[in-house]
């Protein structure tokens, strides 16, 4: 017993270890609350309609697009940049803007079609974000690269077009060529941007003729009015003529199967009596022409007189008047 406790260390040497576990405790707990600490700065939130960019150690890594709280690796090793990718936005051409000269904002809208003609034209271009990354880092400066995509786009299909299309029927098609053309190029150019739509808002010939084509457009509206006019009679007058030829087509129709059923009856008439005529030929001859005269003359009073008689005493009705009997 005595040599055990003579083994024990002494106080000190106690007190030294106790003192280094407290340490190094310590050490690991502060390691890792800076390491918790460190990992905090890789969280963020994702509201709805935003897409986040991460990018690993300055090199695209990928796009995160479902909304919520996210995670990545912490600064310096990863980092991200939210965007925008559901906000449309407009960019308006032609229009007075703020902060341009007067001068430009009339030039944006002097287009020349291709009859050589000069047309005054504001439009409004609706885009999106399409592509997170290339919209934030493909383009130094994405609003102004639209805006001069989408003048060169509208430039090429105006000088396809005649002023009087484009002031009448066609701006449908131009509105839908430019934006084909204008996707077409920001595609090309990587912008990561997607054109929802295209309207032309303002478009206006040379004021030195600009009586003329109002009246050209007075026209086409007046004529508009008379195909829809046209279209309601039409509408109104084609239903019932149907059912006029429907009745008409059911009514002869009818008159036909009832001429057949006539004939039917007619002919078995006929057989019938071709029978009976066969039997006594000259009592059925005789008869037919009885009949026959009865059905020609109803309204004459008849008299037969016996064949082969040799006197006939005259005969003067003084009763009432004939009925159509036979005597």
């Amino acid at each position: 017993m005595a040599r055990d406790v003579e083994s024990l260390p002494p106080d000190d040497e106690v007190k030294r270890r106790i003192g280094r576990t407290v340490a190094n405790t310590f050490a690991v707990l502060v390691s890792i609350g800076i390491l918790v600490g460190w990992a905090y700065f890789g969280l963020y939130q994702l509201e709805p309609g935003e897409n986040a960019v991460i990018l690993r150690l300055g090199s695209y890594d990928r796009t995160v697009e479902e909304p919520g709280l996210k995670w990545h690796l912490p600064p310096p090793l990863e980092s991200h940049e939210v965007v925008r990718a559901d906000l449309v936005e407009r960019e308006a051409f032609g229009f007075p803007q703020e902060g341009e000269p007067t001068a430009t904002q009339r030039l944006e809208g002097v287009i020349q079609t291709k009859d050589n003609n000069i047309a005054h034209i504001g439009f409004v271009v609706q885009y999106q974000v399409k592509d997170a990354f290339f919209s934030r880092y493909r383009i130094a400066d994405p609003r102004s690269m639209l805006r001069d995509t989408a003048q060169a786009a509208i430039r090429e299909v105006i000088g396809r077009t005649s002023i009087d299309g484009v002031l009448t029927d066609q701006r449908g098609a131009v509105e839908s060529e430019t934006r084909e053309q204008l996707q077409d190029l920001l595609d090309r150019y990587e912008s990561g941007l997607l054109v929802n739509g295209i309207e032309l808002q303002e478009v206006q010939p040379p004021p030195e003729v600009q009586g003329a084509f109002d009246d050209v457009i007075a026209a086409a509206q007046d004529r508009d009015r008379k195909i829809n006019e046209a279209q309601g009679y039409a509408n109104e007058v084609l239903p019932r003529a149907r059912a006029e030829a429907a009745e008409l087509r059911r009514a002869a129709e009818g008159y036909r199967d009832a001429k057949v059923v006539e004939a039917y009856g007619e002919a078995d008439r006929f057989s019938a009596l071709l029978v009976e005529y066969r039997k006594a030929p000259e009592v059925t001859r005789q008869r037919l022409y009885l009949e026959t005269m009865e059905e020609v003359l109803p309204e004459v009073e008849k008299v037969i007189i016996e064949p082969g008689t040799t006197q006939v005493l005259p005969y003067l009705p003084l009763g009432k008047p004939a009925t159509g009997g036979s005597r």
